[in-house]
């Protein structure tokens, strides 16, 4: 039993009986209070498009993402977009979720003297107020890891992007050629929209 010693202005002790409960109720409990959580919270955002290749969710306008498409068996894939924010503060891309993959990351290739290494960034990708930043080939990517499936030329593979302040948002990425430099220009040439 517990009991309060407590005497706000001088109001009577009352004896506060709480019952005993044990771990598997409590655990019972959290699921419970999680599952409300998730049926409450609101459904990741779709963004909605505003020309092609051009999708708009709050401040945020995501262009031209694309995928290259992957041979059977590969189990990454890398994911390209340009993300420009109109807003007056700054956002990051701190991860995200697809059907295709167990896992997204935000990753950045460097060189180190003649070697290429890619690596996650663990706090995520600023997106400055009022400015862009592009994730391409050989830079900035989305990893897609521990592919489901095989990415196919010309499919579109739905994702969830994540961000700081704009929160989830859906989008397609289109499917481009294996090797391809940018969306929808084959091997090399660049798309200047952004």
């Amino acid at each position: 039993m517990f009991r309060s010693d407590f005497h706000p202005v001088a109001a009577p002790a009352r004896a506060l009986h709480v019952p005993a409960v044990g771990a598997a109720a409590l655990s019972l409990i959290a699921v419970v209070a999680l599952s409300v959580f998730t049926l409450l919270s609101p459904p990741p955002a779709k963004a909605h498009e505003e020309g092609p290749g051009r999708l708009h969710h709050g401040d945020l306008t995501i262009i031209n993402a694309w995928v290259r498409a992957t041979p059977p068996g590969a189990k990454v894939a890398g994911g390209y977009l340009t993300v420009r924010n109109d807003g007056d503060q700054p956002d990051r891309l701190i991860g995200g979720a697809a059907e295709f993959a167990g896992r997204v990351e935000i990753h950045e290739m460097t060189m180190e003297g003649e070697v290429m290494k890619m690596a996650p960034l663990a706090d995520g990708l600023e997106i400055p107020a009022g400015g862009a930043v592009a994730l391409k080939p050989g830079g900035l990517h989305v990893m897609f890891m521990g592919l489901r499936r095989a990415l196919k030329e010309g499919e579109t593979a739905e994702a969830t992007l994540i961000f700081e302040r704009a929160g989830r948002v859906e989008l397609p990425f289109a499917v481009a050629p294996m090797g391809a430099k940018s969306h929808g220009h084959g091997h090399g040439e660049m798309n200047h929209e952004s």
